[in-house]
């Protein structure tokens, strides 16, 4: 009888075995997981996203990466906003992201919204100040500002600011811009002063700013203003008053920077700390903000003789070192002034209008009038007010730098001349732009008709060409 052979014991694995064995299966799975879901998340985070057209999203300060993300899914521009903070924990980018309004491209992928929002290449916005603001328009230009934050801005001191083309971005304060304006303002100034020609009748930066606002407002013309800068200094150095009609108009403006009406003789003779027909010296201070152009003129001002200046017909100024000289080119401006009226007589038919300047120039102020003569030609806006007063064929100016009139006369005792009656005053015409001194003082004057006023919007043919009369605009 054949006995069965005994059963192979089989021997049970170790605990130990099994743990590891449970393990590995476990990592294995694991890592098979986690392929997965990174080749997933790898997938959605580099592919273009749901963003149907370009939108801009703004990044709130203070937002933690879960709530970026949050705000990029509701917007659109991501697909998972939980994805988006965890890719930007994985690859690093979370301590990078920064606060601004960003413009996000149509189909943007989450890597390029992450990258965008850690470059800080936030949108940006420009607000200028031209040249010749006053702080008032200045303040009120920044408050109107949409994108700034904040509470209004007051009225920083005249001249404080610099006017220039400032880029910020949303979320700015107003106050911030401002100190921003200011800070700039004072830079400049500090290295133009370091730099300066000195003279004696300026003392001080503050000096300096004040005759540089006044200069700014006289010409728009950079290559003048040196010079109008040497005749002030040469006026101030002789004793002689400034008689500068942008003067009169902030003692009565202020800050508004401009009259709703021309100047009259009760202005020029009205008594403000800025009229510089009645006070000697620089007036208490700017009347508007300068640009580094004039300021440049003031601190390094062209070495001249001039003493006086009076428009030339072609957008600039014929300067005069006499009162002989200065009212030669007085008749010469005052027969291109009447010019136009003559030309009205001629019944010449009408031409399409040449379009009127800009009113809205900040350097822009109203061209005096002087009541003795009631034929002030109309001022284009980028021309400056003071000379244009034209007095009577027969009348002398005395000691007026830029405004050959009457005006002049009654309020500048530092030059003694003989006054004539002024004759029948002409017809309220517009310069022309074309025609010099010279070409006027080689002809005899054209005399308007009394009582013929062309208003504004009547076309006149001035030497073949054909002009308009500018409507002006306060």
């Amino acid at each position: 009888m054949k006995l069965p052979q005994p059963r192979p014991v089989r021997q049970r694995r170790s605990a130990i075995s099994r743990v590891l064995g449970w393990t590995f299966l476990l990592l294995f799975a694991g890592a098979a997981v986690s392929a997965f879901a990174g080749f997933y998340a790898y997938s959605e985070f580099t592919a273009p996203g749901p963003l149907a057209a370009d939108k801009v999203v703004i990044v709130e300060p203070g937002q933690s990466v879960t709530q970026i993300g949050e705000a990029l899914q509701r917007s659109g521009v991501v697909s998972n906003g939980r994805l988006f903070a965890l890719m930007a924990q994985i690859t690093g980018q979370r301590a990078r992201l920064k606060a601004g309004e960003y413009a996000f491209a149509k189909g943007a992928t989450m890597a390029e919204a992450m990258a965008l929002i850690a470059s800080g290449k936030a949108i940006t916005y420009k607000l200028s100040i031209p040249e010749g603001f006053t702080s008032r328009m200045a303040a009120d230009r920044v408050n109107a500002s949409e994108v700034l934050t904040g509470e209004p801005v007051a009225e920083p001191a005249e001249g404080s600011i610099l006017p220039d083309t400032y880029v910020f971005r949303r979320g700015m304060t107003r106050q911030k811009l401002v100190q921003d304006m200011q800070d700039a303002q004072a830079k400049l100034l500090a290295e133009l002063w370091a730099k300066r020609k000195p003279v004696p009748v300026i003392a001080t930066p503050e000096q300096a700013v004040t005759l540089a606002s006044i200069v700014e407002k006289e010409t728009a013309r950079a290559d003048e203003r040196p010079v109008i800068a040497s005749v002030f200094i040469n006026r101030l150095g002789k004793g002689m008053r400034l008689q500068s009609d942008p003067t009169i108009i902030y003692g009565i403006a202020g800050g508004k920077g401009r009259l709703d009406r021309a100047l009259s003789k009760a202005d020029i003779d009205g008594d403000t700390p800025y009229n510089t027909y009645r006070i000697e010296g620089l007036p208490p201070g700017p009347i508007a903000n300068p640009g580094r152009a004039a300021l440049e003129a003031v601190l390094n001002p062209e070495e001249t003789d001039k003493l006086y200046f009076v428009a030339d017909g072609s957008g600039g100024h014929a300067f005069a070192a006499t009162l002989e000289e200065h009212n030669r080119n007085v008749k010469a401006w005052r027969q291109i002034a009447s010019a136009p009226a003559a030309a009205a007589d001629t019944g010449e038919p009408d031409a399409p209008a040449r379009p009127a300047a800009d009113a809205t120039a900040p350097a822009t102020v109203p061209a005096a009038d002087a009541p003795s003569t009631p034929a002030t030609p109309a001022t284009p806006a980028t021309q400056a007010p003071l000379a244009d007063v034209v007095p009577g064929p027969e009348a002398t100016v005395g000691g007026m730098p830029g405004t050959p009139s009457a005006a002049a006369e009654a309020s500048a005792p530092e030059t003694a001349a003989p006054k004539a009656q002024p004759a029948a005053p002409a017809a309220q015409v517009p310069k022309p732009q074309a025609k010099s001194l010279q070409a006027a003082a080689s002809k005899p004057a054209a005399r308007a008709t009394p009582g013929v006023a062309p208003k504004p919007g009547t076309v006149l043919v001035v030497d073949g060409q054909k002009t308009v009369i500018p409507r002006l605009r306060p």
